[in-house]
């Protein structure tokens, strides 16, 4: 009779949107993990056991670029292929594709499947959620269309058509998704990343527009494209944009500071190669991963900087991670309201509920929890300087990309725990808590309200 129960009960089981997002994700990392495994996906010179390649899936998967292997030299083109698969799949979210075939076959759109696209999509209600994923697509196709069509052509000018092709389509994908694996590594005479193009406008300009469409969120881009006609920008807009604007600015200002006399970063460049080198590094801090100074050179109070911008992140709704620009802007908004003495939380004269502020001192205090307490365990687990573990483990659970070299040296305890973050980190820590926790109780009463002395 128990068992018939039990049977009964997990046949009626129906997995709230959370727990869509939380089993999809894994699912489409063990089958990345699986491809890239076999033999077909890495070069003969290579050995790849199943830890490695359940780390590369999780990084494509989770759009975040650190890897434990060279992706140019490492992988063969059927490797290359199914991880940046994957960093597509993963950057516009699972159900944003599988809405696509639904779509593509006619097939009607449940209102539970309506729920999971709300949730994956960090969008205010259900309704128009649809309209709103054929916009994502078609967004994120003439995006990274334009940008491979503009690589592709200026690839040609120093590698064959057939070639030159192949990496405009993948870097475009990879760009715009923030997810940060890049092939140039194929080149010997070259570093890895964007470190060749560090004083190249053309390639600097196009991947940091790619990645700035990537990072502001598909609600964002949707505005930008009708605001000709209609001249307006909700506040959500107007407050990623701006945020997003302020921090590149300053962010290259300070990089450009601390940097400007490095004789292994800055220092060597021209006075354009200076400023494109600190505006590249400010922009891609914040979500791509990618690079055109080598992170480990940098010196160590501007990592320390770059460990900030990463803990930001991009725009919620976005390919890009940490604790999102709108927090960032609540939490200021916060501390300024408080030193003035006001009740309320205002932005762009709007005033901010109670509910959002609490939550945007939620979920900094997790991340903030979450990084602090993983760079602890990879302290001892690994041997490095305690800033540069940070700036792993801050790369990881932000989904940035961008490492300090330690990556391609940790144990498999250390590749389990970055492999965790990256996981926690895409899919954020409330939606996980909220997939782990499968009853909900209303509060029936309240405690009395106490007063404690702060400051």
């Amino acid at each position: 009779m128990f068992k018939f129960a039990a049977l009964r009960n997990i046949l009626r089981f129906r997995p709230s949107p959370p727990q869509v997002m939380t089993f999809g994700f894994i699912f489409l990392i063990l089958i990345g993990a699986q491809l890239l495994s076999q033999p077909i996906s890495y070069t003969n010179d290579v050995s790849l056991s199943y830890l490695d390649a359940l780390f590369m899936s999780t990084s494509a998967t989770c759009v975040t670029g650190l890897t434990v292997l060279n992706t140019g030299t490492h992988f063969s083109t059927f490797g290359q292929v199914v991880i940046i698969v994957l960093a597509q799949i993963g950057g516009l979210g699972f159900m944003t594709m599988a809405t696509l075939f639904a779509l593509l076959f006619r097939k009607r759109i449940s209102f539970r499947e309506r729920l999971v696209l709300q949730e994956s999509m960090n969008y205010g209600s259900t309704e128009g959620i649809v309209r709103m994923i054929r916009k994502v697509l078609l967004y994120a196709l003439v995006i990274e269309l334009t940008g491979a069509v503009l690589l592709s052509g200026y690839f040609m000018l120093e590698m064959p058509i057939g070639k030159s092709i192949y990496f405009g389509i993948f870097h475009s994908i990879s760009f715009f998704n923030n997810a940060g694996f890049d092939l140039f590594s194929q080149f010997p005479e070259r570093a890895s990343s964007l470190i060749h193009y560090v004083e190249d406008p053309f390639v600097n300009i196009v991947s940091m527009l790619l990645i700035f469409f990537g990072g502001i969120g598909f609600i964002v881009i949707s505005e930008l494209v009708t605001y000709p006609k209609n001249r307006k920008l909700s506040l959500h807009s107007k407050v990623v944009l701006s945020v997003t604007g302020i921090l590149t600015a300053v962010g290259a200002i300070v990089i450009f500071a601390l940097e400007f006399s490095n004789t292994n970063t800055l220092q060597p460049l021209t006075v354009i190669g200076k400023t494109l080198g600190a505006l590249f590094q400010s922009v891609t801090a914040r979500s791509a991963g990618l690079s055109t100074i080598d992170p480990s050179q940098l010196r160590e109070v501007t990592q320390f900087f770059i460990v900030l911008l990463m803990f930001i992140g991009a725009g919620p709704g976005s390919t890009g991670g940490g604790i999102r620009v709108t927090t960032f802007a609540i939490l200021i908004g916060a501390i300024v309201a408080m030193m003035r003495g006001r009740e309320d939380v205002v932005l762009f004269r709007y005033r901010i509920s109670k509910t959002q502020i609490h939550q945007a001192i939620m979920f900094t205090m997790i991340a903030f929890s979450i990084i602090c307490g993983a760079t602890m365990i990879l302290s001892i687990t690994e041997t490095g300087s305690f800033l540069a573990i940070l700036f792993e483990a801050t790369s990881a659970y932000c989904t940035v990309g961008m490492s300090a070299g330690l990556t391609s040296h940790l144990s498999d305890i250390g590749k389990i725990i970055i492999i965790l973050l990256m996981f926690v980190g895409r899919l954020g820590p409330v939606t996980l808590a909220f997939a782990l926790n499968t009853r909900s109780k209303k509060e029936l009463y309240r405690f009395p309200e106490g007063k404690i002395t702060i400051g």
